[in-house]
């Protein structure tokens, strides 16, 4: 295709393989930007040969349509990023794009420096655009792998930040590398200057979209299409405006923009985001498509064992090293760290950047273009393969896919029952509709959504349809038997609990098939099992933290027939079985018990040992969970 024919053929056909890709990765579950890769790559001048770098008129038309692009992208994901999310894991999120940022930057450049005997200069410019993970990547993973939120939350703004960030670095170090300064004070003044530029522009058009959405007529009977069309302009305009000033200034503008606008309780701001995010899906499409089309397999091969060991380094060293150092602490599990560690894809930033900075070296440094997107794109390759496609089963082997609890009222019963199911690992959402009591649980680390839980709408968007359990904890009887009939009969929630205040109450929640939980009678049993059991309600008080008492289904078929005698000579040291419950009976089981498909167990012992008897008992746990 010349450069002078039509562009309507090739956007078809870029279009067209886009949208095939998309569904096709959502059918399996896999990040789509393997699939577009290999779209473009099929089309391109070593598939097909339907698409060339003249289909697009050159480097020049073709760096300000990906750069536009790019933008709409991070200007989407960045609206994404919430405040609540973020102040799930402040501390860890700040390491993550402060420290993290600068191990993978350091630890990337060496590792290129030495494997593939490059400048330090380059070595330094591929470590800048691999900094990136992005949202592009991260999103769809976490979209098929329910981890808990604030595993999910910091892996996201991670992504959104260090996009940012990775852009503006990356092209202050290609202006040393293709300069004759070899002053790395370039760097610094031209990383700051790009950003400040970025954050004002990006505040500046945040208020001016947000003045006009909140307080200007839109026409009430157009004025869901142009709120939409308002944010739309404004992202192009804000990034426009930002890159006339500096080259790649106009990511951060756009990323400040979209943050701010997306905290700010915007008008339609459903609709807004639901418009973003398909013309997202469109032109992710494209520009990876296009992209793709110049990636030359003699590239990624020129490396040889080389960028094999880049590859290595980056993926089983620098990232863990990073990840694993800015999560220490109490907030994260070790499990959910080493997903965490294992899950980095690198997405559309190096890609885009990474392709443009070498048709530019192409000419002048051809070793160098090769060494940069070889190396960038063979990251990109390996982990959207391997980290991507292989997040769920990552997250299962790892144990840190966890039911979903939604827990409506987030007064002291609330978070007391909140912190408990969190230190078991469990997806805890606290809903309230005190401002107060929610900004309490999100301080205190808690997932929290404001709004009434006796709301439909209100339950779907805190995730209720993927609830495992809907606890009702409020302080009103009559709130918490609304919750527990629009949960039951609308959302049809496995397990619904709720809190009676009025003993006289509990047979109305009965009768709906809900477990209700007298707040008198609890009272009253805690006291009495202190005061005739002391060391029993020591030990329950502990539960969750260093002991256990969980009960499972019995679905493993290598315990079908067993005996509970044999099965305790299985169990791993610290458990034992409690009770066994058969057709709504339990008992406390003699040693010579057989156990039969479908027979719940109940496990007494140390919390660890516990959930490994779980998991021998009933081998579909972490499915069951997500």
């Amino acid at each position: 295709m010349s450069s002078g024919g039509s562009l309507l053929p090739l956007v078809v056909t870029i279009l067209g393989l886009g949208v095939t890709a998309q569904v096709l990765a959502d059918r399996l579950e896999i990040p789509s930007v393997l699939f577009l890769i290999l779209a473009g790559i099929a089309v391109g001048p070593e598939g097909l040969d339907i698409v060339r770098l003249e289909s697009f008129g050159g480097p020049g038309p073709l760096s300000g349509i990906v750069g536009l692009s790019v933008a709409i992208i991070v200007f989407e994901g960045a609206f994404h990023l919430k405040l609540s999310k973020l102040r799930q894991t402040p501390r860890e999120a700040f390491r993550l794009v402060t420290i993290g940022a600068g191990i993978t930057l350091l630890g990337t450049a060496i590792a290129v420096r030495f494997a593939l005997d490059a400048s330090w200069t380059l070595s330094f410019l591929v470590g800048a655009l691999l900094v990136a993970t992005g949202p592009t990547v991260v999103t769809p993973i976490l979209n098929v792998v329910p981890v808990r939120d604030r595993v999910g939350a910091a892996l996201e703004t991670e992504g959104i930040v260090n996009d940012v960030m990775a852009a503006i670095l990356a092209v202050a170090v290609f202006e040393v590398l293709t300069s004759d300064g070899t002053g790395y004070g370039l760097v610094v003044e031209s990383f700051l200057t790009r950003l400040g530029i970025g954050l004002f522009v990006g505040s500046v058009s945040a208020g001016l979209l947000w003045y006009l959405l909140k307080h200007v007529d839109l026409s009430p009977s157009n004025a869901v299409r142009n709120s939409r069309l308002i944010v739309l302009v404004g992202a192009i305009a804000t990034y426009g405006i930002a890159d006339a000033l500096a080259t790649e200034a106009g990511i951060a503008a756009v990323a400040t923009a979209g943050i701010l606008l997306g905290n700010a309780d915007l008008p339609y701001e459903e609709e807004i985001e639901a418009f973003k995010g398909d013309l997202t899906l469109i032109v992710l499409s494209f520009v990876f498509i296009s992209l793709a089309t110049l990636l030359s397999f003699d590239d990624l091969l020129s490396l040889g064992v080389g960028g094999l060991l880049v590859v290595i380094v980056v993926v089983l060293v620098v990232r863990p090293v990073a990840v694993l150092l800015c999560t220490y602490g109490d907030r994260f599990s070790f499990r959910e760290r080493l997903f965490m560690s294992a899950v980095g894809p690198r997405g559309i930033i190096p890609a885009s950047v990474a392709t443009l900075f070498a048709l530019e070296l192409r000419s002048s440094n051809p070793e160098a273009a090769t060494i940069l997107v070889g190396t960038v794109f063979l990251v990109i390759l390996t982990t959207v393969v391997f980290e991507g496609g292989f997040a769920r089963h990552i997250a299962e082997a790892l144990n840190v896919l966890p039911m979903r609890v939604i827990i409506v009222g987030g007064g002291r019963v609330g978070r007391g029952l909140a912190e408990r199911l969190e230190n078991r690992g469990e997806n805890v959402i606290i809903v309230d509709n005190d401002q107060e009591k929610v900004e309490q649980a999100r301080n205190g680390g808690f997932a929290a959504h404001f709004g009434d839980g006796t709301d439909t709408d209100v339950l779907r968007s805190a995730g209720v349809s993927n609830a495992k359990i809907v606890a009702a904890a409020t302080g009103d009887d009559d709130a918490n038997l609304l919750v527990a009939q629009l949960t039951k009969s609308k959302f049809d929630v496995e397990t619904v609990l709720a809190r009676v205040n009025t003993p006289g109450n509990a047979e109305a929640f009965e009768e709906l098939g809900v477990r209700a939980i007298s707040a008198d009678d609890s009272i009253a049993q805690s006291m009495d099992n202190a005061i005739e059991r002391p060391a029993l309600s020591e030990w329950m008080s502990e539960l969750g933290r260093t002991g256990d008492v969980q009960e499972i289904e019995v679905t493993a078929e290598s315990l079908v027939g067993m005996s509970i005698s044999d099965l305790d000579g299985e169990l791993p040291d610290g458990v034992l079985v409690a009770l066994v419950s058969r057709d709504g009976e339990s008992q406390i089981p003699s040693p010579v018990w057989e156990l039969q498909h479908g027979d719940h167990l109940t496990f007494v012992g140390r919390h660890e040992a516990v959930h490994r008897a779980l998991e021998q008992c009933h081998p579909d746990l972490h499915a069951d969970h997500a």
